[in-house]
Formats: structure tokens, C-alpha cells, sequence
């Protein structure tokens, strides 16, 4: 049965078959996108806020690569993975070990940024394992968006003055 197409559809590609993940891609790229906007206007810091423009955009980019074709560059790949390790070198003892999800409102955000990175990740492997070609940098670039918005979280936080609380798990006692 050919479902209805509204003539308002506000997506071509809504109607695509359930097993055709590329739709769903773009729709979570699309909300992670508007969700850094989001975590930019909560944001003073200028540096902080060209940052999240730039990586807007850079979500932006790789929105159609499984309908099209990978445009992020490796170089802009390697700029993310270095505004990460930068974050995570200022901040990173802030999280020894887990911790809870809370803080500044802005620090909140971009765990939920977080979460939408690795969210991204996992549906990429579900496109993989339906036999489609996934570039390398794309699962490079989806994982270093998670860890870049982790240590952006732990740093909102410090602007704030909000400690880290941990969070020591019942199921892995010395995990990480």
C-alpha cells in the first residue's frame, strides 16, 4: 500500500521506507544541528559561540552524505578532534570518573549534544549493517562530536562555578 503524500510535506524523503535509514539521519543531524543553536544562544563566551557556529555547519554538511557524498574534509575533521583534545586537557580531570548529568543549564545542553553524537554513531553502524558504504571520517566525525560536547559540558560547568558530581555505577564499580 503506497502511503498518502501530503502536498505540505515538510520533508521529501519522510515517506522512505522504514528500513531506509538515510531519512533518519538527516533528521537527527538536522536536530542536532538546531540544538547546538540552541546551546549557542545560552552561550556568552565568543570563542565558545564561533565554535558551535562553526561545527553548526559543519553538521550541516555531512546532513546529506548517505544520500550523496562525505564533503566534511579531513582537515575539518582534524579541527574538531583538536577543539575536543583542547577541552579535554583544560577540563578532562573534572570527570575522573562518571558523572551525573547536571549543572548549568548550557552544560545540560550540550550533554544532550552528547548523547545525539552517539545516538548519530549507533545509526550509522545500523546503516553499515544493512550493507551500505559509511565513510570512515563520518564515524570519526559523529564520535568526536559526543566527546567534544562532553568536555564542553565539564567546561560550562566550571565557568559556571557548578562541580561534577560523580556517579558511581552499582553495575561497573571501576568503570570509567
Amino acid at each position: 500500500m503506497q502511503p498518502y503524500r501530503s502536498p505540505y510535506e515538510a520533508y521529501p524523503f519522510l515517506c522512505d521506507a522504514g528500513d531506509d535509514l538515510r531519512c533518519d539521519f538527516e533528521l537527527l543531524t538536522d536536530d542536532l544541528a538546531s540544538r547546538i543553536g540552541l546551546l549557542r544562544a545560552k552561550t556568552a563566551d565568543e570563542a565558545i559561540r564561533a565554535e558551535l557556529l562553526r561545527i553548526t555547519e559543519l553538521v550541516y554538511h555531512i546532513n546529506p552524505t548517505l544520500r550523496t557524498m562525505l564533503t566534511v574534509t579531513q582537515a575539518e575533521t582534524d579541527w574538531l578532534r583538536r577543539a575536543s583534545e583542547r577541552l579535554e586537557e583544560a577540563y578532562g580531570a573534572r570527570a575522573s570518573r562518571f558523572v551525573l548529568t547536571q549543572g548549568s543549564e548550557a552544560a545540560c545542553l550540550s550533554h544532550l549534544l552528547r548523547v545525539e553524537g552517539k545516538v548519530l554513531v549507533r545509526l550509522l553502524y545500523r546503516h553499515a549493517e544493512q550493507g551500505h558504504e559509511v565513510p570512515e571520517r563520518l564515524f570519526d566525525f559523529a564520535n568526536l562530536l559526543s566527546s567534544y560536547f562532553f568536555y564542553l559540558a565539564l567546561k560550562l560547568n566550571a565557568v559556571a562555578g557548578v562541580d561534577e558530581i560523580p556517579f558511581e555505577s552499582r553495575n561497573y564499580p571501576n568503570a570509567r
